[in-house]
């Protein structure tokens, strides 16, 4: 951990807040939009076609192992739990908020009706408490995996540790809440392998594609920062 000037760590502390924020935003986000599915066919009139249906809630998702990666990099483990942490409590008073804006009974001028709100933002309590579960097993997993690649490699091959530990985490974390609802009746188990397969890979291939971006904002933080490869930055 390297010890900053007051001034330094000021700034710091600012960057952790607006990751943490942006983090908390991206996961709250997913779980107020997950009930609408959107479908997108690929190769149309060919021998390779395929159809791809999952919840919108999908895409923002995999914004949340980049935000955690970013935070372990530059801050360490234990500010990315606490993240993870900050996260959770987020999302259960959020969805008891809107619990409550439900049960309120609507005005006859209301421009959203009861049936309407229910039917945007009402959610199922198997839902969201798998939802819940999986997040939590990924992001422990996702960090864990991450600070192992780290000491292997002694902070080098950020690309290794940042694919490596959200590709992973993100498998844990479709088959869980998939698992979850599966058997609870909420989808049933021949749309299972479909979902699972699709969701896998739509949350691999982002977790590729978002390598430059963490390249990116890790050269920019270490280079303003003074840090050394592998080098976090303590806030205390």
């Amino acid at each position: 951990m390297k010890k900053l000037l007051e001034k330094d760590r000021e700034l710091a502390l600012r960057l952790y807040l607006i990751l943490g924020a942006l983090f908390i935003a991206s996961l709250v986000t997913c779980n107020l939009i997950f009930r609408k599915f959107f479908g997108l066919t690929f190769f149309e009139g060919s021998a390779f076609e395929f159809r791809l249906e999952q919840s919108v809630g999908l895409l923002p998702y995999p914004i949340t192992f980049l935000l955690t990666d970013l935070i372990s990099e530059i801050f360490g483990a234990r500010r990315a739990n606490q993240v993870v942490f900050a996260g959770l409590l987020s999302s259960v008073f959020v969805l008891l908020i809107v619990y409550v804006a439900g049960a309120a009974p609507a005005t006859s001028w209301s421009y959203v009706s009861d049936e309407g709100f229910s039917t945007v933002f009402g959610q199922t309590g198997l839902a969201v408490s798998a939802s819940m579960v999986a997040y939590l097993i990924a992001q422990f997993i996702d960090i864990r995996i991450y600070h192992y690649w780290k000491k292997l490699t002694a902070g080098k091959k950020l690309w290794l540790r940042n694919n490596f530990s959200t590709m992973s985490s993100q498998v844990v974390d479709t088959s869980v809440v998939l698992l979850l609802l599966c058997f609870g009746g909420e989808i049933e188990w021949s749309m299972f392998a479909s979902l699972l397969f699709y969701g896998v890979a739509f949350k691999v291939t982002v977790a590729a594609l978002d390598t430059p971006i963490m390249y990116l904002c890790t050269y920019f933080v270490r280079k303003r920062f003074d840090l050394k490869p592998g080098e976090e930055i303590s806030l205390v």
